[in-house]
């Protein structure tokens, strides 16, 4: 069986990363890295031993498959140009910029019969510490995400670029559609959202509240799940899971305070390294040569982006009603 011939579009941060990944995936053919910048791509390039590129067209009837890792804005005209020739296509998340670009590449993929799969890294590491099976009906999540201040990816809020991640996360926990949403935040060292706090309201009753910020000091990914009779602390950064749980089993000290209460077994999980990028660029290549449904669809990345425009929505509402101006019209 000949290999998935693939290309990465977008030579920089992310598009380094999956150039990479390709390049050592079983199955998969790095064909080319094709950016708008030729010393960029030819640096690539010869990083990941392929060929470099300027122009997409170039690509059509070499390739069968691709990454678009290039600016979030550039997302809609790449993947439409690549999936409209045939081409499956796997996009770093945000899936595109807006919700109408997003519902127009699910469709078109549908109508192509090709895969399309959105980059949200965050669901391969969830799936290998197994979390999903754990969870049964989510009451009350709490996520926080917060990352020291970089330049790279101030092209969107922290809304898309970092709580998006979590977005995701709590969506395919809980499954049922999101309600109602509060969210707070403000601008603090650029002109978009840097630090926001969101609560999402789901059908069933499940309540998130959601935190991500980039003007930490450190690096910190957690989740927090608890459901009845039971309580998951997830730090996503460590790898490492704290199970509770109420077990009759457990026996209660009789002069333990609330004695008369069922036993609470507690287990400790911790994982070893992962390369994420890796399962996932794996999954995609899967599934265009399987046909499979991949872990994260575009419908997936086009519900998680809906969300996270209705966190901004709320924000600058909020922000309007206590009489501070938009910020999102600054220049």
């Amino acid at each position: 069986m000949r290999p998935i011939r693939c290309a990465v579009f977008g030579a920089g941060h992310f598009g380094r990363y999956h150039a990479q990944k390709y390049a050592t995936t079983p199955g998969a053919e790095l064909v080319a890295v094709v950016d708008a910048d030729p010393v960029r791509a030819a640096a690539l390039a010869a990083e990941t031993g392929t060929h470099a590129e300027t122009s997409l067209e170039a690509m059509i009837g070499r390739i069968d498959a691709a990454s678009v890792a290039v600016p979030t804005h550039a997302h809609y005209d790449v993947a439409t140009r690549l999936l409209d020739a045939g081409i499956h296509v796997l996009v770093e998340k945000p899936i595109a910029a807006t919700l109408d670009q997003a519902d127009a590449l699910v469709a078109l993929a549908q109508r192509r019969g090709v895969v399309l799969q959105v980059g949200h890294l965050q669901r391969f590491l969830l799936q290998r510490m197994e979390i999903q099976a754990r969870v049964v009906r989510p009451l009350f999540i709490e996520a926080l995400r917060i990352a020291p201040f970089k330049p790279r990816g101030t092209d969107v809020g922290v809304v898309l670029d970092l709580m998006i991640h979590d977005i995701d996360l709590i969506l395919a926990l809980v499954g049922e559609p999101v309600t109602d949403i509060d969210a707070v935040g403000a601008p603090v060292v650029t002109t978009s959202e840097d630090l926001v706090n969101a609560r999402l309201k789901f059908a069933n009753g499940c309540v998130a509240s959601v935190t991500a910020s980039r003007i930490g000091f450190k690096t910190e990914r957690r989740l927090r799940i608890f459901q009845r009779a039971s309580y998951l602390s997830v730090d996503l950064a460590a790898r490492h899971l704290t199970e509770v749980s109420c077990d009759d089993r457990v026996p209660v000290p009789h002069d333990m305070p609330g004695a008369d209460m069922a036993g609470i077994a507690r287990a400790e999980h911790s994982y070893p390294d992962g390369d994420d990028l890796a399962a996932e660029i794996a999954d995609f290549v899967r599934c265009v040569r399987d046909g499979a449904a991949p872990l994260v669809s575009g419908s997936d990345g086009r519900r998680a982006l809906e969300t996270a425009i209705r966190v901004t929505e709320s924000l600058r509402a909020n922000l309007r009603a206590a009489g501070i101006p938009d910020f999102s019209m600054r220049s």
